[in-house]
């Protein structure tokens, strides 16, 4: 087997590199190194391009975690319609699925942005690290009944890779976590005096 280093063009990274491991014609790898996002990776495993596993295993690993999410987010909907027993159970399910979308249509580009792009910088096998690591915690987590959030567990795969190849962006981490802290106390105290006003 020939280990070999070549020069990888990845935008705005003059130094990173990629290493080659080439045992024959049919089985040649071009391993993407460095920070941010890159052109791709190089070489091929019984004639398929790299990339193009790499672009298969970012689709199943997408779904794993969309599975991942369902699972963990069940039970939370549920409660809300336990919340809503006072209605009947298909006005109840309008209800919590409205507030869904509404969230979503409002909050949810916002958010992605700021995990894909702010939170740290990594290439395409980094993303897939984290996307991977999600997946696996949040499902074993869910199995277990532990009380986890998908998105937590996602921003923590995303702040390691950042860590780890030197891209975190500290300021925007230090204030998501921030957020989290004060989200407790907040909701109690609010859900504090919603019962008091309901009990007057």
């Amino acid at each position: 087997m020939i280990v070999e280093e070549e020069a990888l063009a990845i935008p705005n990274r003059a130094h990173s590199t990629a290493i080659a491991l080439e045992a024959n014609p049919k089985f040649r790898i071009g391993i993407q190194t460095g920070h941010g996002t890159g052109t791709g990776y190089s070489g091929a495993i019984l004639g398929i391009g790299l990339q193009k596993l790499v672009d298969v295993a970012h689709f199943l690993s997408a779904g794993a975690v969309g599975f991942a999410r369902g699972l963990n987010d069940t039970p939370k909907i549920v409660a809300l319609l336990i919340g809503l027993q006072v209605l009947e159970i298909h006005w109840a399910i309008w209800i919590v699925a409205m507030a869904m979308a509404a969230g979503g249509l409002l909050n949810a580009r916002k958010v992605a942005v700021t995990m894909s792009k702010k939170i740290s910088s990594f290439n395409d096998g980094q993303g897939l690290t984290a996307l991977l690591v999600t997946s696996f915690l949040v499902i074993f987590s869910s199995v277990l009944a532990f009380p986890v959030s998908t998105t937590h567990v996602s921003v923590g795969s995303i702040t390691g890779i950042g860590l780890a190849n030197g891209t975190a962006n500290k300021d925007k981490i230090s204030s998501i976590g921030l957020s989290w802290i004060l989200t407790l106390p907040i909701a109690a105290g609010i859900s504090a005096l919603a019962y008091a006003i309901i009990s007057i």
